[in-house]
């Protein structure tokens, strides 16, 4: 089970008036129309920030904007609000998307990677075949992240130490895991498509957790750091396939998503993060977290005695997404 701190985490330290002003940066916060990445978005436009709403749906997205830009606490923000079309399900679309974003910005601060899908009916899939929580939990953001990659790096030249940020959703990673906490396919190398709905779930949270990692072995020296996010227990659209009795019961005990908010935006913004952070898990609702052992072994190459199992993922995800980036 989660250690009882991220069930019952401490009061926000790092919250709207921590954050400083955000006048000529640059963010995108995929899934952004609603929950969690609404309360990001806004916060960070709030901030004067320059905020790309990345999502599947235009009506939503231009419903979004209109409250954000509404809300009294966005009230003289000097910054922009700009919908930038974005299906991560859908790999053949990612790069039309990402050149878009290229050719209206010369930079890139801050990108969130918050949207995903969360237990869709059992068997779903990508329309290239991918089992649909990995393939928009993990592949696509990948895809999008990959795309973006050389605007992180020409940003990172000139900007502040420690300021261009990549942050990846996880979750409670202690909990609902397989025993290794990822599974490979031993026929195909892939990531195996789990029976239990939860752990299927939870790998494709696993998978960013190890994303994260590789991006900031990688990168770092670039000057970008990568992160991975649990934001928190909340009531948010993620889990519309649930129950009724489930939703009920989150209504009464979680959080607004305005919480987890906290919890990207410590990851995103806090001067606490720095390079020698790079690659940490961040918990609920803004403080640096353990990782379980048997995930912190997969962390590690074999050659360095651990299992490779965060390599042999992102290795996976290039192969996969080669044709598209």
């Amino acid at each position: 089970m989660p250690p009882i701190n991220q069930f019952f985490p401490p009061c926000p330290t790092f919250v709207e008036q921590h954050i400083p002003d955000l006048t000529g940066r640059v963010a995108i916060v995929t899934g952004a129309t609603s929950g969690v990445g609404f309360e990001a978005a806004t916060i960070l436009y709030s901030k004067n920030a320059t905020v790309y709403v990345a999502a599947r749906s235009p009506d939503k997205a231009s419903k979004a904007i209109a409250t954000i830009k509404d809300s009294p606490e966005c009230a003289g923000s000097r910054g922009a609000l700009e919908f930038l079309s974005l299906d991560l399900s859908d790999l053949r679309s990612i790069k039309a998307s990402a050149s878009e974003f290229l050719q209206r910005q010369d930079r890139l601060d801050i990108l969130i990677h918050n949207a995903g899908v969360m237990r869709p009916p059992a068997g779903s899939k990508t329309n290239l075949g991918h089992d649909l929580e990995m393939g928009t939990n993990c592949l696509g953001p990948f895809t999008f992240n990959s795309l973006l990659l050389p605007l992180l790096r020409h940003t990172a030249a000139s900007a502040p130490k420690d300021s261009v940020r990549v942050v990846w959703l996880s979750s409670f990673i202690e909990y609902g895991v397989v025993r290794e906490g990822f599974a490979f396919d031993e026929h195909t190398g892939a990531p195996a498509i789990l029976k239990a709905s939860m752990e299927n779930y939870m790998q494709s949270k696993v998978g960013n957790l190890f994303l994260a990692s590789e991006m900031a072995k990688r990168f770092g020296g670039d000057g970008i750091l990568s992160l991975s996010v649990n934001p928190g227990l909340m009531k948010t659209e993620l889990q519309r396939h649930g129950p009724a009795i489930q939703g009920a019961i989150m209504g009464v005990v979680f959080k607004p998503p305005r919480y987890g908010a906290y919890s990207e935006l410590f990851a995103a913004l806090s001067p606490e993060v720095t390079a020698s952070k790079n690659g940490a898990f961040i918990i609920p609702w803004g403080r640096f977290g353990p990782i379980p052992a048997h995930i912190k072994m997969a962390l590690s190459p074999m050659s360095d005695g651990g299992t490779g199992g965060a390599e042999k993922f992102w290795a996976w995800c290039e192969k996969e997404t080669a044709a598209y980036r």
